[in-house]
């Protein structure tokens, strides 16, 4: 719909043994597993970025393998992300660059850089690191988001220097981290991590389908009622967004089943 921006779901990583047989059919080749998890999500954050490089030509492979219109969420490097001194990550970010994740095109979607939750919120070692964070990279625009996971963060100081960089604040569900709602970039990012494998679909179908509603005030350009916001007197401009939703950590075994639903309930609700 042209009011609203895309929503898509997925879940972390293709390769997980515990999925074949649940999520992959018996007599799937293991070379085939992107193929066949590209077509049942509509996005994939990848996990292995985070521990490792990947060859240029691997990361292009992926694009390769995977349909048009799905996105691919790149996880950064934790050499970069657990820097005591964040504005000191000039080398690392460069190594991680070297990548050139550019070779996925219109399948990038955002980069996605976790801090500890020893990380605490330092305004201006924040600030230089998100200086440091390339716009593009051969006319491919990059979209950062941020998952913090410390207390700390939740003021309207970081809401607002996420703002003034276009850089997603992470929404996580989950038992410890901090929940901030926030908008503060033309897309929104939320990784949704409190599931149960002994529920089918991970998430029961009530909260699945408060999750969907959730996705569509912000894929049009509003906020949920009912989250926590850290900067709750701060205005938001109403336009349409891209919402990313990952199912991810707790319910891994059923985390592609949620991704699935979650897609069905978003399409039935809009």
């Amino acid at each position: 719909m042209a009011n609203r921006g895309i929503i898509r779901s997925g879940m972390g990583g293709w390769n997980f043994e515990p999925w074949e047989g649940v999520f992959y059919p018996d007599d799937l080749q293991k070379k085939r597993q992107l193929e066949y998890a590209s077509r049942q999500v509509t996005t994939i954050e990848v996990n292995g970025t985070y521990y490792g490089s990947q060859k240029p030509e691997t990361i292009a492979k992926w694009g390769e393998e995977a349909p048009d219109g799905f996105v691919f969420s790149i996880k950064g490097n934790r050499f970069v992300t657990n820097k005591k001194v964040l504005g000191s990550a000039a080398d690392s970010l460069s190594k991680f660059f070297s990548q050139k994740l550019s070779g996925l095109g219109d399948k990038l979607g955002p980069i996605l850089w976790q801090f500890a939750p020893t990380k605490k919120f330092e305004a201006d070692d924040f600030e230089a690191f998100l200086k440091l964070l390339p716009a593009e990279e051969n006319g491919v625009r990059f979209r950062h988001a941020l998952e913090v996971r410390n207390d700390s963060f939740a003021v309207p100081e970081f809401v607002d220097l996420a703002a003034k960089y276009g850089a997603a604040i992470v929404y996580a569900d989950h038992f410890t981290y901090p929940a901030i709602a926030d908008v503060t970039a033309d897309f929104v990012y939320a990784r949704l991590q409190t599931g149960d494998d002994a529920i089918p679909t991970a998430y029961a179908p009530e909260a699945m389908d408060a999750w969907a509603k959730r996705a569509l005030a912000w894929a049009e350009g509003g906020m949920p009622d009912d989250l926590p916001l850290a900067a709750p007197d701060r205005k938001l401009e109403k336009t349409p967004r891209d919402v990313f939703v990952y199912f991810i950590h707790e319910g891994k075994i059923r985390a592609p089943h949620a991704a699935m639903d979650f897609l069905k309930r978003v399409e039935d609700a809009g």
